[in-house]
């Protein structure tokens, strides 16, 4: 009796079995490889499975903290940048401006417009790496403030950011800043506000982070330069509560 040939659909892709080409069977899930850590495969977006993740398991939510984190990187950022570049004597200036400026300190009080610091361990981590990196990259600078207030699980917090010391040209630093904010944060257009009984110039617009829309507020005066941020609501949101911010931040003499 003949033998059935091995390949009965002779053409065709080999059988099943023999997974010639490096297709292989699926192989049971193994000690993890690579520095991504496990339940958080790289590439993993809120609804989707990231590269790696096994199928039929459902990735993890991106959590509300992990899309505010997403402005922290932006604002240092900015504020290095032009920062950096922004402290130092120019001897032009009259001396009343540079002795004020001189005496500029930001803070961090322990209330921001009624809101408190926050206690999630995440945002604590992520205020301080702030100051730490501003401390390394404006090195002139007098003070530097990073902090968040109030309570992101009831959609009401505040982020601030911002450097002190003499600044040259305070407009040009606030339209370096407002550039670099729209390319990071989504800003179509910064308007002018109120700078409030501080003086200088402010500028405020609307932006997003992933899903979170942001309102958006930049200063720059003589002696500091900063942005607050305020999460879920619009920069007419941040508007009305800005002076009152920035005068418990900004202390001047």
């Amino acid at each position: 009796m003949s033998q059935p040939p091995s390949n009965p659909y002779p053409g065709s892709y080999p059988p099943p079995q023999q997974q010639p080409g490096g297709f292989q069977p699926p192989q049971q899930p193994g000690p993890q490889q690579g520095g991504y850590p496990p339940g958080q495969p790289f590439g993993a977006e809120a609804g989707q499975p990231g590269y790696g993740a096994p199928a039929g398991v459902p990735p993890k939510k991106k959590s509300s903290v992990g899309k505010i984190l997403l402005i922290v990187l932006a604002v240092v950022v900015v504020l290095c940048v032009g920062g950096g570049t922004a402290l130092y004597f120019a001897t032009k200036d009259k001396v009343t401006e540079v002795v004020g400026a001189t005496k500029t300190r930001l803070t961090t009080p322990d209330t921001l417009a009624g809101r408190p610091k926050v206690s999630d361990p995440q945002l604590q981590t992520a205020a301080e790496q702030m100051v730490s990196e501003m401390k390394k990259d404006v090195p002139d600078a007098t003070s530097t403030v990073g902090a968040f207030y109030g309570n992101p699980e009831k959609q009401d917090l505040v982020m601030v950011g911002g450097v002190s010391g003499l600044i040259a040209d305070p407009k040009k630093e606030l339209a370096d800043a407002t550039a670099g904010l729209s390319t990071e944060l989504g800003v179509a257009s910064f308007k002018s506000a109120d700078a409030g009984p501080l003086g200088g110039d402010v500028q405020c617009g609307d932006g997003k982070a992933d899903s979170v829309p942001v309102g958006v507020c930049v200063w720059a005066d003589r002696g500091s330069l900063g942005v607050i941020v305020l999460y879920f609501k619009s920069g007419a949101d941040l508007q009305k509560e800005f002076a009152t911010m920035r005068g418990q931040i900004e202390q001047k003499g």
